[in-house]
């Protein structure tokens, strides 16, 4: 189940036709999930809620490189690899996300795929993109249950089309606003006349208070509170205290300090659903646009450059920044829809220690929307 499915349009943008990131040529998703035991914990053997998400920027990943920015809204998490982002404009990996314990194996379980694929050009060096948000209230997170060969099944798995939303890869043992989280996407098509591009965002929504939270403007927090439909109850941080990862996705010709405008857009979608990017919460955003295929000198090899591959010099296509709007509109509507589209699709689930995290009510959230006039 989606926003759209129960009537409810965020903004006024036209979605793609998956409504998804992988609306985004050559973008293609693929999650590991992990759900398997039930009762006390017990650290090692679970119960175990979590998994891995895994964003394929382009058929060529790993020989083609593509430019991109990163933004921070709030730090309190981790986005590996994004000092390279910074400072080369460049995207030369996958971008995985998963539990916040699981961030190291997952890492080298790209290293590995990329040092694997590329062996025949001798020396080589990754730097890959891996984000983590905290599952620990459902999850044995202590357990470090994500392994090398979940990642690679995740990539194994990627595919374009429609994205598993909700209790899915990294986003299992996620919790949004107080009730079930986990992951999310969303597209826009800008108008045709600001180039007709493609902006698709995946979230993986693990923040929020449960009194803030807003649908399309309509306080749903308020009305179906923690009173009504509890919050989980078990370990961790208080609420407010999680994290969200924003990829963002473009086929607009775009450089780099162009990509980072992007992702800074991400954060006007969190806050129109209700985040704030909390003291504790670890709000980190990357975007990369497949517009251009940037010089292949600055991806993973090392050495002097081969000039029958690395050409001195290449031409790449900017697009005009006062069209940049366009694309500014479409990254905040559909951050916006990702979330609550993690929200509605997500389910109740009973994690280590009996702990709940229930699922948004449908028909409450129905109910909240008619009474705003916005169903």
């Amino acid at each position: 189940m989606r926003a759209r499915e129960l009537g409810i349009v965020i903004g006024t943008g036209t979605p793609g036709p998956f409504n998804a990131i992988t609306d985004v040529g050559g973008v293609r998703v693929g999650q590991t999930t992990l759900i398997s035991g039930d009762g006390p914990l017990v650290v090692g053997q679970g119960p175990v809620r979590t998994g891995v998400t895994v964003v394929l920027p382009c058929d060529e990943v790993g020989t083609a490189t593509l430019f991109a920015g990163c933004h921070r809204l709030n730090g309190n998490g981790e986005l590996t690899g994004l000092e390279w982002v910074r400072e080369s404009g460049l995207l030369t990996s996958p971008i995985a996300i998963t539990n916040t314990n699981s961030v190291g194996v997952v890492r080298d379980a790209l290293v590995a795929s990329a040092i694997g694929s590329q062996a025949a050009r001798g020396i080589y060096w990754s730097l890959p993109v891996v984000g983590e948000t905290w599952d620990g209230a459902l999850n044995d997170i202590n357990g470090m249950h994500v392994s090398t060969e979940h990642c690679w099944g995740a990539m194994a798995s990627a595919a374009s089309g429609p994205v598993a939303e909700g209790n899915v890869g990294g986003g299992t043992g996620m919790i949004c606003h107080g009730f079930k989280g986990g992951v999310g996407t969303s597209s826009r098509v800008v108008d045709a006349r600001r180039g007709g591009y493609t902006v698709g965002a995946l979230v993986q929504a693990n923040h929020g208070r449960r009194e803030r939270l807003t649908v399309a403007g309509v306080p749903v927090g308020v009305e179906i509170p923690v009173t009504d439909v509890p919050a989980p109850a078990g370990p961790g941080p208080a609420p407010g205290a999680g994290s969200i990862i924003v990829v963002v996705a473009t086929d607009a010709p775009l450089l780099p300090h162009q990509c980072t405008r992007l992702a800074q857009r991400a954060g006007l979608g969190i806050a129109r659903v209700g985040g704030v990017g909390e003291h504790l919460s670890g709000d980190l955003f990357i975007a990369f646009a497949t517009g251009n295929v940037a010089p292949r000198g600055g991806g993973g090899s090392g050495g002097e450059p081969d000039r029958t591959r690395d050409p001195l010099t290449s031409r790449v296509t900017m697009l005009a920044d006062e069209n940049m709007t366009a694309l500014f509109d479409a990254v905040v509507d559909a951050t916006e829809e990702a979330i609550v589209n993690a929200l509605i699709a997500a389910e109740t689930m009973t994690g280590r220690d009996g702990v709940t995290a229930h699922a948004l009510p449908h028909l409450r959230l129905v109910e909240a929307m008619q009474k705003y006039g916005r169903v």
